[in-house]
């Protein structure tokens, strides 16, 4: 079984001091970059990532995680996503993917139904199949590269956002994918862990933003002005957290409303400073990157994931579960204003 979660304080952790994902948040959607652009078939190992949606900081540093994998470990990395978070665009590249014969084949589906049939596909023609950051467990995937535990993440988001409230009152969540099995999955968790830890506070409301940032401010202040005893947004990824961050701050309810979610450090700093946003629970994006490639090239290679794997000093006692072929990269993270600057992404 993988291990409950354990809450670390990101300061006592020297994890993303070091890392930095420059320039990433330049780079236009559609563009690639000189690693993901090599062509498969010149004898190396290929790992192709396709993530939900290309040119968000959150899956650029994802990207410049498995390129430092393909320089450190001699693989080809291949990097490319729709320029919108839709699902008939991401099983277009999907199936380029496929046809390419990649060697490995790693997916955060936007929709894990749609996207089962074309993983199938691939594997049937001999390519490796996983998924990372959102799994599709009803597919014939080999491994999810987790970020952390699904009642990790839940449980911390619930935590963060009681204490700012001071345990009670109505909050709500705005989501991104109405699909999106991860999300979904902590969302499970914070209704249990809110009736049972918290009962005088109560999650009324979940609505869908898509990955669009400024959805997520429109939606959080419909809220608000729906609800004027709403107390708690959450914003259920990294474009929804900054987002409903943004909607109290232009309500000039800072200090009334509490906010927190998964948001990526440098898009959450100045929310983290002005209060608008309590905590941002996350992990290390571009660890992630990095153990997605890795797994893509032991797969790929025929090797078999021990129960727990040293991948580099920065990742040792990586857990693998071999009943549900979770791979777990490890515990989730509080960042707050005053760890949130240790980070460069």
């Amino acid at each position: 079984m993988i291990s409950k979660k354990r809450v670390f304080a990101v300061g006592a952790i020297a994890l993303a001091a070091v890392l930095t994902v420059s320039g990433c948040t330049s780079r236009t959607a559609s563009s690639g970059d000189s690693t993901s652009s090599a062509a498969a078939g010149d004898g190396k190992v290929t790992v192709a990532f396709v993530p939900k949606l290309q040119g968000i900081p959150y899956f650029e540093a994802m990207n410049a995680g498995g390129k430092k994998a393909a320089e450190e470990l001699g693989i080809t990395w291949l990097y490319q996503g729709p320029t919108t978070a839709d699902a008939a665009a991401q099983a277009d590249i999907v199936r380029s993917y496929i046809q390419q014969n990649v060697s490995a084949l790693i997916v955060a589906p936007n929709d894990p139904d749609s996207m089962a049939p074309l993983l199938k596909e691939a594997a049937d023609k001999g390519i490796k199949v996983l998924t990372a950051d959102t799994d599709a467990p009803d597919s014939v995937r080999e491994v999810f590269v987790n970020q952390a535990s699904v009642e990790g993440i839940g449980e911390a988001l619930t935590d963060q956002l009681m204490t700012a409230m001071g345990g009670s009152g109505d909050y709500a969540i705005v989501s991104c994918g109405e699909t999106a099995a991860n999300l979904n999955a902590w969302i499970e968790v914070q209704k249990a862990y809110t009736a049972s830890k918290y009962p005088n506070a109560k999650l009324t409301t979940i609505v869908y933003a898509g990955e669009d940032q400024a959805a997520a401010t429109s939606m959080a202040t419909d809220l608000m002005n729906a609800n004027p005893n709403l107390k708690g947004l959450v914003g259920e990824c990294t474009s929804s957290a900054p987002g409903v961050a943004q909607a109290v701050k232009d309500a000039g309810k800072i200090g009334q409303v509490f906010t927190d979610g998964l948001g990526t450090p440098q898009s959450m700093a100045p929310y983290l400073k002005d209060g608008s946003s309590s905590a941002s629970i996350l992990w290390d994006v571009q660890n992630l990157g990095y153990l997605a490639a890795w797994t893509g090239q032991q797969l790929a290679e025929g090797k078999t994931l021990a129960a727990t794997n040293d991948v580099n000093d920065d990742l040792k006692g990586i857990a693998y579960d071999s009943a549900s072929k979770v791979l777990l990269l490890g515990d989730p993270l509080v960042i707050t204003k005053d760890n949130v600057d240790t980070f460069d992404y």
